[in-house]
């Protein structure tokens, strides 16, 4: 068995479990998923799980009007869909300081909604978690027989269309609000995968709540939406966690392990999107591999700026450090860095994370290429990997060699097809976005010019990117409200 045959996800490795899936899509961009996110949770018998940074009950479902079945905003429609499907129970969590700064835009404060939502519907808050670190997994699984898992919170500026257009009406917040164009990715799986994303939601909400939820079984009613069509089936599913360190639990460092697996392993492309460039670790991987003679391309897709002037300070002047050190060690002219702008020229903001390995491996989750994606927050990535003894190889090589091209070919405006000829002809994935690049919607490219002035002295500050919390006596330690009650519980009855 050569190198390139042996089995990349390890459980208790790199990853928690591998489980099958029958079917599992590659969903780009929230336009899409917010709408096949609805039209599952119709198909919902028992129950649905939504686990997340984030939520906000105001958003549209649909903003360009409502096609499918209940109200069109998202509270409504979760409070609406008990009484149309007896016996459902809908359970949503969101992290305690996504609940804070979701008074400031005008949503009512949890134990408020609580009230006013029926008893069926349970919406918490999550705080068991160390001090400056958040919950990051965005999870929704329905009778855990599907599940969704990625990068796409069910909150305000997140839904955007593939086309990313400069004047979108439908990018509007419930506060009338404008708000600029948004890149992001997810995935959806069905079968024994989806089961294990439905335990590590079950798992969330227990050390939130200190409420055991049972699995769901005897459901035969199938919640896949009739229109997802799906982008692998029959494929194994590797399911990757960050947790960090607390009183009661180990620290989970899977998502880190499989990072490093993936870097090492590439042997002719490596295509990354994140939110961040921003841990030293990854990178130190990446210029290791850059520096090898027979070293893989390596193409990361980023945002220009991150959001606020203390991540831009702290993130940005980190991933100038790193890219310097990147491009210092690139002596084979293989790594570009680019960021994607509208026809108009506007920035396009990054913030799917996906990493695909050559035509062998595939990974959509909720971890950036930061320290706190790797031991302070907690994370869920889903990975799908070809492997010798796949009998579908052939087909799941293609599928996620369409998912690259289907990424670029959005990022650069041109037809799939294109994209994926002018590979096929160059041979080369750098040289195939350097020749398609042009004027209007595109991929621009990062250079020492375009970072000069991002130095900061916060960069690579452990305050606002540590590394873990192991050890630490205040970041382990568990902010508990209200003498360790879940903050919701103030307005219960």
């Amino acid at each position: 068995m050569t190198d390139t045959e042996h089995p990349l996800l390890r459980p208790g490795h790199n990853c928690h479990d591998i489980g099958h899936a029958d079917r599992l899509a590659c969903i780009i961009d929230a336009g899409e998923y917010f709408r096949l996110a609805k039209a599952a949770m119709l198909g919902a018998q028992s129950r649905i799980m939504l686990i997340g940074w984030d939520f906000d009950t105001r958003i549209l479902l649909e903003p360009e009007g409502a096609t499918l079945e209940g109200p069109n905003e998202l509270g409504a429609f979760l409070n609406w869909l008990p009484g149309h499907r007896p016996g459902l129970e809908v359970y949503l969590l969101k992290w305690s300081v996504g609940a804070l700064t979701a008074i400031s835009r005008g949503m009512a404060p949890v134990f408020i909604t609580n009230l006013l939502t029926k008893p069926n519907v349970h919406l918490e808050i999550d705080t068991h978690h160390p001090l400056h670190a958040a919950h990051h997994q965005k999870i929704a699984v329905i009778d855990d027989r599907l599940a969704f898992c990625g990068g796409i919170d069910m909150t305000v500026d997140r839904w955007d269309s593939p086309e990313h257009r400069d004047d979108d009406e439908r990018r509007t917040t419930p506060n009338h609000k404008r708000y600029g164009p948004w890149h992001d990715a997810t995935t959806a799986v069905d079968g024994q995968a989806a089961r294990i994303v439905g335990a590590v939601a079950r798992d969330r909400w227990r050390a939130a709540t200190g409420q055991e939820l049972p699995e769901v079984t005897g459901i035969d009613a199938d919640p896949w939406p009739t229109d997802l069509t799906p982008t692998m089936r029959s494929i194994d599913v590797g399911v990757a966690r960050t947790l960090p360190e607390l009183p009661d639990r180990e620290e989970v460092r899977e998502i880190e392990q499989l990072y490093l697996t993936a870097i090492r392993a590439a042997r002719h492309t490596l295509y990354i999107e994140s939110q961040y460039l921003a841990s030293r670790t990854l990178a130190d991987a990446m210029a290791e591999r850059l520096r090898d003679p027979d070293g893989p391309e390596i193409v990361v897709v980023l945002p220009r700026n991150a959001e606020g002037w203390l991540e831009q300070k702290a993130m940005d002047g980190a991933r100038r450090r790193l890219l310097h050190q990147l491009w210092q060690a690139d002596a084979h002219d293989r790594f570009r860095a680019y960021h994607p702008v509208t026809a108009a020229g506007a920035d396009i903001y990054v913030h799917a994370k996906v990493l695909i390995v050559d035509d062998r491996l595939l990974r959509v989750g909720s971890s950036n290429l930061n320290n706190r994606s790797l031991g302070l927050d907690s994370e869920c990535d889903l990975a799908v990997e070809v492997t010798a003894d796949d009998p579908l190889a052939d087909q799941h090589r293609r599928a996620i060699l369409e998912v690259r091209d289907r990424l670029l070919a959005e990022h650069l405006d041109v037809p799939v097809e294109r994209a994926r000829n002018d590979l096929d002809d160059r041979g080369s994935l750098v040289a195939t976005i350097e020749a398609l690049r042009g004027k209007g919607k595109t991929l621009m490219r990062f250079d020492a010019s375009t970072v000069a002035d991002e130095d900061s002295p916060l960069a690579e500050n452990d305050l606002v990117d540590p590394e873990t919390a192991k050890g630490n006596p205040i970041l382990t330690r568990s902010i508990r409200f209200l003498a360790g009650r879940p903050l919701s519980k103030l307005g219960r009855r």
